[in-house]
């Protein structure tokens, strides 16, 4: 961690209590027991009667059974809504039916009781509200499956979000979690459908990143650390993380500054309140692209929600719940790729830097060989003018490239992928004929040498910030 975010990270909040041990997912008691028992029982009446409702032949078979899916997973309360949209965000790894059916799931959450949120926060920050801050909105600004945000001002005046975790839920979504994980493995057993979506394996994905997600802590800290890693080069200034309060954080309560603004799917909106929306994604693009070759730590759920235009023209990225870590030798890794697909096609450093993370050995060739490898794999994506270059797709197919050979990336590499998807819709929306790959402004902090000798050359003008 920097030196600037072990500064501001220096509240009470900041680490007084280090995070628990993740319990063990494969645990299975009384409390699994019976709430598998209600899963599978209202999963599958709602299933039933859906299928009894919409017909028996296949099409419509297939779509009233993941609608009746779905229709489970609301009713099974906040952990279930999670899972749904943790498959309506990747589509490509599930059948299209139950994908589109999730959908459903992105929608906002009821909120909970402000007396509630109020005991949550006065159980974590030891004193009354009314002590606490000089104004406090019990009407909560939005509400989401594990927590809900409301408006305040601190004491001194500061306009500030709390981010207040649902009460119980922790308890909750671990029991539920649990026994989803039992039935995703009796159904991988049975279906071929839960096999090819790795069914266990995205319930221990999710159970990963809710329990880390819980404790509000660990969250802090990544915002905290985003946010120094932005100022690293001091040309981020067009883009802002909101700053932690740590004195009024706790294990279910994250206080930062407020942003007032846009997300940024309002696209309408977005073109008539900025006047370069291009230059916009490309802020944004830029400062992601750094997190993950620079410094490692990356945001991992770049959904609209998450990326807002603000009111005076900065972008803002907010709720670090969900981040992505590189290592090193990974980061080096996907440097080479960027390197190989945006600034000279070469492949070959691509190569070596497999062989450094020990995923390739004197059998598998040379570099040149494994370099000339790799570019095959990539030609349906970087064949054409390289401004059409799919950065998304690039990750993607290099992905599939490891695992024909035997050899696996981490989840990061995967995650990394589908943000860059993300932010390739984006540019479809608010940048049409932009893309990533082309770009040398995203890249003038990672290369540049190469970045200033192509400007020079080509007579470029960079933007300024």
């Amino acid at each position: 961690m920097t030196a600037a975010a072990t500064e501001t990270a220096s509240g009470p909040g900041a680490g007084a209590t280090p995070p628990q041990p993740v319990p063990a997912l494969e645990k299975f008691g009384f409390a699994e027991f019976r709430r598998t028992a209600a899963i599978g029982t209202t999963i599958g009446s709602r299933v039933t009667r859906r299928v009894l409702r919409e017909g028996l032949r296949p099409a419509k078979r297939r779509r009233a059974m993941a609608d009746g899916t779905v229709d489970g997973f609301e009713a099974l309360g906040p952990m279930f809504v999670k899972l749904g949209q943790l498959i309506a965000s990747s589509p490509a790894a599930f059948p299209d039916e139950l994908a589109d059916a999730c959908l459903r799931c992105l929608d906002d959450v009821p909120p909970f009781a402000a007396t509630d949120a109020r005991a949550v926060i006065e159980a974590d920050l030891g004193a009354p509200i009314d002590r606490l801050f000089r104004e406090f909105d019990d009407e909560p600004l939005s509400a989401a499956s594990v927590a809900q945000v409301h408006a305040c001002v601190l004491a001194d005046g500061r306009p500030a979000v709390l981010k207040v975790q649902r009460p119980d839920i922790a308890r909750r979504m671990i029991v539920d979690l649990r026994a989803a994980y039992r039935l995703a493995g009796m159904l991988t057993k049975r279906s071929e459908n839960a096999r090819i979506a790795n069914a266990e394996g995205v319930v221990r994905d999710l159970y990963d990143t809710t329990v880390a997600e819980l404790d509000f802590r660990n969250e802090a800290r990544n915002q905290a650390q985003a946010r120094a890693d932005l100022a690293a080069f001091g040309d981020n200034t067009g883009v802002v993380v909101p700053e932690v309060y740590w004195e009024y954080c706790g294990p279910r309560v994250l206080c930062m500054e407020r942003m007032r603004g846009m997300p940024l799917d309002r696209f309408d909106d977005i073109r008539a309140a900025h006047p370069d929306p291009e230059l916009l994604i490309r802020r944004l693009v830029k400062a992601w692209v750094e997190s993950v070759v620079v410094h490692g730590l990356f945001h991992g759920d770049v959904h609209a929600g998450n990326l807002w235009l603000l009111d005076d023209g900065r972008a803002a990225m907010l709720d670090f719940g969900i981040v992505g870590t590189m290592t090193p030798q990974w980061r080096a890794f996907v440097r080479a790729l960027f390197h190989a697909s945006a600034i000279d096609g070469d492949f070959r450093p691509v190569a070596r830097a497999l062989r450094e993370l020990d995923l390739l050995d004197g059998d598998d060739g040379d570099d040149a060989t494994i370099g000339r490898q790799l570019a095959t794999a990539l030609a349906p994506v970087l064949s054409g003018k390289l401004a059409k270059l799919d950065m998304g797709k690039v990750a993607a197919r290099l992905v599939e490239f490891g695992k024909r050979r035997g050899a696996s990336g981490p989840q990061q590499l995967l995650l990394m992928g589908k943000q860059l998807g993300y932010f390739e819709r984006y540019a479809v929306a608010l940048a049409p004929g932009w893309r990533l790959g082309q770009d040398l402004y995203l890249f003038r902090n990672i290369f540049p040498e190469e970045v200033a000798a192509k400007v020079a050359a080509e007579g470029i003008e960079l933007p300024a910030d």
